[in-house]
């Protein structure tokens, strides 16, 4: 855990922000009475307790909320987060949205150093969830979870036909704040789907696995016997809620055999494999898969907030 060592806000924007005794942040806005709070991606401003001392250790006279950040905190390097990582503070949710902005050269900060930390070393956040922050708060990090995708396809593997499911889940997940770390192509091979599987879950190499490809009626389709023969426990749940969603679209849906399960710290998702109903059924699930994921790794409480 780390601390809050102070919050502070400004009442118009090209003013310096100043340490206040508490903060209210709203949720998809920002900080309640804070210039820069809005619609955007940019609503609170995060700085490092440890990088301004550094700054005044230099010989630079600057109070808390000069640099423009909104909170600042002990112990994290937020620069080298990577974007969609979450902090919790109470019951404030934070996501990791950018790092760094342009200095305005102008600043009175760069007039006497020559420089200002705020371009490398400040990030910016969007409020997931709203609540109070103060100085003396615990504050918490969480990375986001890794994905890795594998597409099961015959003809894809043998570089017969283009795979065009597996990019519409890389960017679903990097749109929604999921950092892909492995994607391949398999054929349809039940023991190589399966191998695959085992693999990242065991070394630790992804915290989700979603798979596009080979969950129909075809003697070659075996991905969800694959994904059970590596599971320890399965999820039922899931394929049932993308069943039922797609079952509003059209009546083939329940031909579906897509499974889910866990492998150690690990969730493994059948997708179906045409790069429509991918998209449908991948946006409906992860919501819920982002909690699902929060409880399998111990970061969060099994009830919903």
């Amino acid at each position: 855990m780390h601390k809050v060592i102070a919050v502070c806000t400004s009442p118009a924007k090209g003013t310096q922000k100043k340490a206040v005794p508490s903060v209210h942040l709203i949720e998809d806005w920002g900080i309640e009475n804070d210039a820069h709070a809005g619609k955007w991606h940019r609503q609170v401003s995060l700085l490092s307790h440890d990088k301004i001392e550094a700054f005044r250790a230099r010989g630079a006279e600057v109070a808390d909320g000069a640099f423009g950040e909104n909170i600042i905190v002990e112990g994290i390097d937020f620069a080298a987060l990577p974007i969609g990582t979450r902090f919790y503070c109470n019951d404030v949710v934070l996501e990791l949205t950018q790092i760094g902005k342009e200095c305005h050269s102008g600043c009175e900060i760069f007039k006497k150093m020559g420089e200002c930390i705020m371009p490398k070393q400040g990030v910016f956040t969007r409020v997931l969830h709203g609540g109070d922050i103060k100085a003396g708060d615990e504050f918490r990090v969480e990375l986001p979870f890794r994905a890795a995708v594998i597409t099961v396809s015959d003809s894809g593997a043998a570089g017969k036909r283009a795979d065009l499911s597996g990019p519409v889940i890389c960017d679903i997940l990097a749109q929604n704040g999921y950092p892909v770390v492995h994607t391949v192509l398999l054929p349809d091979e039940r023991d190589q789907i399966a191998a695959e599987m085992a693999r990242l879950a065991d070394e630790d190499a992804a915290d989700l696995i979603l798979t596009t490809g080979g969950t129909g009626f075809s003697p070659r389709d075996w991905t969800p016997e694959a994904t059970r023969d590596v599971s320890d426990r399965d999820v039922p749940g899931i394929p049932e809620a993308m069943r039922a969603l797609s079952l509003s679209i059209t009546p083939r849906a329940m031909l579906s055999r897509a499974a889910a399960g866990i492998r150690k710290g690990t969730l493994i998702v059948n997708l179906p494999g045409s790069p429509k109903a991918v998209k449908e059924c991948l946006e409906y699930i992860l919501p819920a898969l982002s909690h699902g994921l929060a409880i399998l790794k111990g970061t969060a409480g099994n009830c919903a907030r």
